[in-house]
């Protein structure tokens, strides 16, 4: 084994053994292209959007729902959430659109990334649009929050560009193993998205279907 292979093995070891699994009895699963979803949901709160990360590995994936109320409460209600253009959530159209169809208690939005070549050199990138499309959420007495949900997201294809795989050279390759024992070991993604980090989007566009998607998260 030479020194740089040494390093990443000892750095796999060590961040495997920092960032245990913190186990939880949150539940999610859907069909993301006919393919069956399954793992164990957490919550990060950003802003006034409760982001829900749903990961798993081998390949790399993750799967991310913003919910967020309209008037900027904390407290997200029982009812129906509009799924809107993931880049563009919070704007005034969306939120007149909620504001004067009051059967809407808030925005939503999908997002979700494959790793297509390992070590996260290629990914498949899907998002949410305008679509009129919902999620139907249920506050329980226990604390849980239920949703479930279906969705067709926009899809491209990002590939890593040759500058960042050169100027980045072994401190980035030390970097995305890095990212992936953490994503690996505390359910949480850990710098999963393309965007922006040295990726380039290609011309092809596709369609990512989400069916049947439904999860259970514990909210306090």
């Amino acid at each position: 084994m030479n020194r740089h292979h040494f390093i990443l093995a000892l750095l796999f070891v060590t961040v495997t053994n920092t960032f245990g699994q913190i186990a939880n009895s949150n539940t999610l699963k859907a069909q993301i292209d006919g393919k069956e979803f399954t793992t164990q949901p957490r919550r990060v709160r950003i802003g006034n959007f409760w982001w829900i990360t749903a990961n798993t590995v081998k390949p790399d994936k993750s799967l991310r729902v913003w919910l967020g109320a309209y008037d900027k409460r904390d407290i997200l209600e029982t009812g129906t959430y509009l799924i809107v253009d993931a880049d563009k959530p919070d704007t005034k159209e969306n939120r007149k659109k909620i504001e004067d169809l009051t059967k809407y208690k808030g925005f939503a939005a999908i997002k979700y990334v494959e790793e297509t070549k390992e070590p996260r050199m290629e990914y498949h990138v899907g998002k949410s649009q305008n679509a009129d499309e919902t999620i139907e959420v249920k506050m329980g007495a226990d604390g849980f929050l239920e949703a479930t949900f279906h969705g067709t997201l926009v899809g491209s294809y990002w590939k890593e560009k040759a500058t960042a795989t050169v100027f980045g050279g072994m401190g980035r390759l030390i970097n995305k193993m890095e990212d992936k024992a953490i994503t690996k070991t505390s359910g949480y993604d850990s710098d999963i998205d393309p965007e922006g980090n040295g990726y380039k989007k290609q011309d092809k566009q596709d369609q990512i279907v989400i069916s049947n998607g439904s999860f259970k998260l514990k909210m306090n």
